[in-house]
This record gives C-alpha cells, structure tokens and sequence, in this order.
C-alpha cells in the first residue's frame, strides 16, 4: 500500500479499532502552536505528539537541533499513546506533511510498516467539512515492541567520508533545504550558511504538487529521473525533519536505498572541522 492516504480514505476508516490517528502539527517559529490547535480542534480520537518533547532527544553539543529519540523512550511513547505493533497510524499536520513526515519516518526505523501520512493536512480536513473534536481521546496504554533499523540511518563519520571521496560510487547526498540555505546565500536558523560539500540540492517542498498535495508515484519518479535508482542516496536538511518528506517521496518513487542524515546540517557545522560549500554543484 501506499504510505499516503487521502483525507477520505481517513474518514471511512477513522473509528476502525486498530486505527491510531497522530496530531504532528507543529511550527519551529512557535513550539506550543501545534499543541494548541490541537487542543482547539483536531480529527476526532486524534492523539497529539510534539516534535520536540516526544519526536526527539534533549538537543546536546552534537546530533543537531533535533536529535533522534532513544529507540526506547519513543517505544514507551508510542506505548502510552496507545500505539502496538499492529496498529495501523496515520499521521497529519498542516505544514505540508514536514512533521507527518518525520513520524512516518520513525516508526518505520522501529519496524513499523502500517503507518501512512494523510494528504493535503488538516485544513483540507476542514474545510471538507470532516468531523473535528476538541475532546481529549482516551487511549488505552500498550507495549509497544520495536525492531530498529540502524541501517536507515547515516551518521557524521560516515557522511564525512562519502562528501570527502565523492564520485559516483558513493552515496548520492541530497540536501532537501531551500535553494538559498543550500547555496550559502541566507541562513535564518543555523549557525552557519552553506551545504555538505558534493550534495545536491532537491528542496522538500517540490514533491508536492501547486495545490500542496502529494504528487504521485510516476510525478515523483520524473522528479528523481536525475537519481541513479541503483545508486544509495543519502539525505539530509537543516535538522533531520524536512529531510523526511524527500525520504517519503524516494520510497513512493521506488528508491529502496535510502537513508537519513538524522543529524542534518546542524549537526555537520557542529564539528570545526568539517568542510562547508557554498553555491551550485
């Protein structure tokens, strides 16, 4: 199945026992936005995990500003939200599916393939008419067992090594931030502007399309028709989130080699010593 499902598809489904539904909305400008809609209104039996309380660890000198959560805590996490290993998730927000994205993502590093991100994001829920709730769902706690996959994972060293050696028998990085963060031109969020030395630039938002919806599969395959499919791609963006989005859409297009930088960029300028490039490569 596909790891995207349409606000309809949701509703006919939405009270199905072994349905969890996950609120992800969230702002970087604004941490406590995304909860505060959610207490506001939100799809009915939703659940609400926050980005950086519940989806990452304590920010630390290294690991960049979103660092991936203990594999046990996020169990634990996901226990109390109600969520078992044979739930079936699907994860919204209303900022294009960035943090939909990294929930997706994460659940598939525990081994979960039931999980799905909703199109579009709740506004379109709205303005559908759908049903919304401001109630507070009960959710029954659970264990939640999960079966890491240290390979969907990149780190430093690693990435390090393949930007240093580049060519073609290397991993393909792929730097999913806006076109000018990428090119050094403006930085509003690190501390430091440019891109990993040998990435390209494929920024997140272009794998929707003008009406912010996912594009399809044959969409996204011309896309990436510039990407060797045979080859392992890696990639990255300012913290480990936005990059989940390009990572979705790989898999949607086929890409079976793909990996997260979890780190991103904030966790390359974190050492001295790594090299930075700026412009076009």
């Amino acid at each position: 199945m596909d790891s995207v499902v349409s606000t309809r598809w949701l509703l006919a489904r939405m009270y199905e026992p072994e349905l969890v539904i996950v609120d992800c909305r969230f702002l970087l400008s604004d941490p406590e936005a995304g909860r505060s809609a959610y207490l506001k209104d939100h799809i009915p039996g939703a659940v609400y995990l926050h980005l950086e309380e519940q989806l990452s660890a304590p920010v630390g000198t290294h690991g960049g500003r979103h660092p991936l959560p203990d594999s046990g805590e996020l169990a634990a996490v996901l226990g109390q939200a109600g969520i078992s290993r044979g739930s079936v998730v699907v994860a919204y927000d209303d900022q294009g599916g960035a943090f939909a994205s990294r929930l997706w993502w994460l659940l598939r590093y525990l081994g979960h393939d039931k999980v799905y991100a909703m199109d579009e994001g709740y506004s379109k829920w709205k303005s559908e008419n759908f049903p919304v709730s401001d109630s507070q769902p009960i959710r029954i706690p659970t264990s939640y067992e999960p079966e890491v996959h240290p390979e969907m994972v990149a780190g430093m060293e690693e990435v390090r090594k393949y930007s240093l050696k580049g060519g073609s028998a290397s991993p393909l990085l792929i730097d999913s931030r806006e076109p000018r963060r990428y090119a050094g031109l403006e930085e509003p969020i690190d501390a430091k502007a440019g891109h990993i030395p040998g990435a390209v630039n494929r920024f997140w938002k272009e794998v929707l399309d003008e009406q912010g919806r996912w594009k399809d599969a044959n969409a996204l395959k011309r896309h990436f028709a510039d990407v060797d499919p045979g080859r392992e791609v890696i990639v990255y963006c300012g913290s480990g989130v936005t990059a989940c989005p390009n990572v979705l859409a790989l898999h949607r297009a086929g890409f079976d080699k793909v990996r997260l930088y979890a780190g991103s960029w904030s966790d390359w300028i974190s050492w001295e010593e790594n090299p930075i490039a700026t412009g076009e490569e």
